[in-house]
């Protein structure tokens, strides 16, 4: 994937696409992979970069999602548990298996969440992870050290995966390269065109990193901007309604003690009546989330004081070391791009259905919104087989259900970084080989070293301090304070790699700084 390269053809104005997908977060480069797995020219375009919205600031869960069953949305459970399988099948390097253990405090919940997560299961069919099972109190601290243990009665163990979000998003990314798509990431578009008819036939956009607007050609233009697809519908017609609803979701990341042990910790009913869950994750736990709508939408939200405060009060009401405010390492905040209700629907966020909406305009233009990571490729698999129909494309079948994705290797994740890297680890040693310095860490308390900077943007089409250290590693999630000590190395040889000057370095630098303030609690 080289950027630069990609960039001069599809900007030469010869080129023309079956597909363009505008935004580059999870549900864009799903529909990337879909298309250009079936055979068909596909172009996606990101603004940012890959991942840089919501796709990168999740829970970090691939789950069917235990509050909706709660709800009665079945049908949502039940494609999510399917696709949560399949993820795991199909990204063993990204995605992995991991104990929930939901503590018990009075008499009834034991068998009450036993029976409901039992149901949970069972929807799963084949594709399930594990039974859920009661648990005594004493087995259920051996697993959460760190659970509050004052009137615990025990517990039950479910099974739901978890995964780094950011990386499958560059491993997408790979894959619909790998079957001949193409994804740049830092191109705005900032118009459609149209035929004669009426009918959306292209777009205009502009390279931000060099300035040179283009045009490209395509049968089909899909709109998969997440939060800012009102945006993109209002260069198609003028919108009376809106068709995103944000909500915001907190993060806080705390060290790994406060949990004590690999499971995971869901609580099952916060004050807002929300779960709240605490996930072992790179070395660290993260707790989360909040839920806040929100009226105006942000490439890079940030937590508001209230709800750093309401996480850490409700996980200190579960945990025996309450955290406290200088525990927190990184605070990140994204924003969901709920699909507006319609009548009859909940108007609170939590009530909001979380099932993806797919609009077709009468110019062709084809919005998807709405939906989550878990259901990524069955949300890509449903846009394409529309896009097939509004563009008179020949008409293939979907192949995505069963397909390995870029770095497919079948391994347990160990100590350090590199097993997000799957099958392309054999490549980053190959770099280490070559040049002893590649070895290199960036942090003494950290696993990431030189040659994952250099892979990043000579693979990964990384091309600032912060899609190195936020996205390819994931160093500014997991240690704010830490990873704007890396930034002026990672700068350096960003620099050398992209023939950057020293004023560059220093302008990179001074901004990733500003950036990471975002992530540091006062």
């Amino acid at each position: 994937m080289k950027r630069e390269e990609l960039a001069a053809e599809i900007g030469s104005g010869r080129y023309e696409s079956d597909v363009i997908v505008i935004g580059g977060g999870a549900t864009g480069l799903g529909v990337a992979v879909d298309a250009a797995s079936r055979g068909y020219r596909v172009l996606l375009l990101e603004q940012d970069d890959f991942s840089k919205g919501t796709s990168s600031r999740s829970t970090k869960l691939v789950h069917g999602g235990v509050r909706y069953l709660a709800q009665g949305d079945v049908k949502l459970v039940i494609e999510a548990l399917r696709e949560r399988g399949r993820m795991r099948r199909n990204a063993p390097h990204l995605v992995r298996d991991m104990r929930f253990i939901i503590g018990n405090y009075k008499w009834w919940e034991r068998s009450f969440y036993t029976i409901g997560l039992t149901c949970y299961d069972l929807l799963a069919g084949k594709l399930g992870l594990g039974r859920s099972l009661p648990l005594s109190s004493s087995r259920i601290t051996r697993e959460i050290p760190g659970l509050k243990r004052d009137g615990l009665m025990g517990g039950v163990v479910y099974h739901d995966g978890q995964f780094d979000d950011s990386r499958m998003a560059i491993s997408l990314a790979q894959t619909a390269f790998d079957y001949g798509g193409v994804c740049l990431n830092y191109v705005r578009v900032d118009g459609l065109e149209k035929d004669g008819s009426g009918r959306v036939c292209g777009v205009r956009a502009v390279d931000l990193l060099n300035g040179r607007d283009f045009t490209v050609r395509s049968r089909v233009v899909v709109n998969a901007t997440g939060v800012f697809i009102d945006d993109v519908m209002g260069m198609d017609s003028r919108q009376a309604n809106k068709k995103v609803r944000p909500s915001q979701g907190v993060h806080l990341v705390v060290d790994r003690k406060f949990l004590g042990g690999d499971s995971a910790l869901m609580i099952p009913k916060t004050r807002d009546g929300r779960v709240l869950f605490g996930v072992p994750w790179h070395d660290k736990v993260v707790l989360g989330t909040t839920d806040t709508p929100l009226n105006q939408a942000s490439l890079e939200p940030c937590a508001l004081e209230e709800e750093v405060d309401f996480i850490l009060d409700q996980a200190g009401q579960y945990l025996a070391m309450q955290p406290k405010r200088s525990d927190v390492l990184s605070v990140f905040a994204g924003l969901r791009p709920l699909a507006a209700p319609t009548k009859g629907e909940g108007q609170k966020t939590k009530e909001i259905s979380r099932s993806h909406k797919i609009y077709q305009s009468d110019s062709g233009l084809l919005t998807i919104t709405g939906g989550k990571w878990t259901t990524y490729r069955e949300m890509a698999e449903e846009v394409v087989d529309r896009a097939i129909g509004i563009g008179g494309l020949e008409r293939r079948a979907c192949v995505t259900a069963d397909m390995k994705l870029h770095g497919y290797a079948v391994q347990d994740p160990e100590s350090g970084w590199d097993y997000v890297y799957g099958s392309d680890r054999e490549q980053l040693r190959l770099l280490e080989q070559a040049d002893a310095t590649n070895k290199e860490l960036l942090h003494p308390d950290y696993t990431f070293r030189v040659s994952h900077v250099l892979w990043a943007v000579r693979e990964e089409m990384a091309q600032t301090v912060e899609d190195v250290l936020a996205r390819r590693v994931r160093a500014l999630f997991l240690d704010a304070r830490a990873a704007i000590e890396m930034a002026p190395r990672v700068a350096a040889i960003l620099a050398s790699e992209l023939g950057k000057s020293n004023e560059w370095v220093n302008e990179q630098v001074t901004t990733f700084n500003k950036l990471a303030k975002c992530y540091l609690v006062k």
